[in-house]
């Protein structure tokens, strides 16, 4: 798949999904101003992904959230397997920790075959943190922190979120979710 179509994918995700369903109440405001930095990492192996995170998260540093907001790092070509996917996670907290960003950026995953543990891979809820490919989303704290003070219930996200995925159709799931038929 080329670029645009891999762009594309995510960004009709992130549009129907995401913020369509209202999986995430914070999206729509940044996708909205343009704010939302989407870019396909080429790494083949964990170093350059790694390599790829950390310029992501320089570049964080460096531009205000009025200009970047957050980020989508698009992984087409590596981790495609989840376990290998989570194990990743352990490296790319690593790094975060060894660059001082503990408490400054989180990383919120996706991936295709995102399983939450205790969950079945085929359970409903599993829906709200699959995407076309496996994502990693680079989350200032500070902004979080600031939309949390004018969200009230954000501790029932989770269970509406459930709620919700588990409600859809079958022709709904076809719909929002073509990518998980090739599964």
């Amino acid at each position: 798949m080329n670029e645009q179509a891999i762009k594309g994918a995510v960004v009709r995700w992130l549009n129907d999904v995401v913020i369509g369903l209202n999986l995430c109440p914070f999206a729509g405001k940044p996708a909205g101003e343009n704010r939302v930095r989407i870019i396909i990492s080429q790494a083949l192996d964990d170093e350059l992904l790694l390599q790829d995170l950390q310029r992501e998260m320089e570049l964080l540093d460096e531009k205000p959230a009025t200009e970047i907001e957050t980020t989508l790092i698009i992984i087409p070509h590596h981790l495609q397997d989840f376990f290998d996917y989570n194990q990743f996670l352990n490296w790319a907290e690593k790094m975060i920790k060894r660059n001082g960003w503990t408490g400054v950026y989180q990383l919120a995953t996706f991936h295709p075959e995102y399983c939450f543990a205790g969950a079945e891979p085929e359970d409903a809820e599993n829906l709200t943190n699959r995407s076309p490919y496996p994502i990693l989303h680079i989350i200032r704290e500070a902004s979080l922190e600031k939309a949390l003070q004018f969200y009230e219930g954000v501790d029932e996200v989770p269970e509406n979120n459930k709620k919700r995925v588990e409600s859809l159709s079958t022709a709904q799931k076809r719909v929002l979710f073509p990518y998980l038929l090739h599964h």
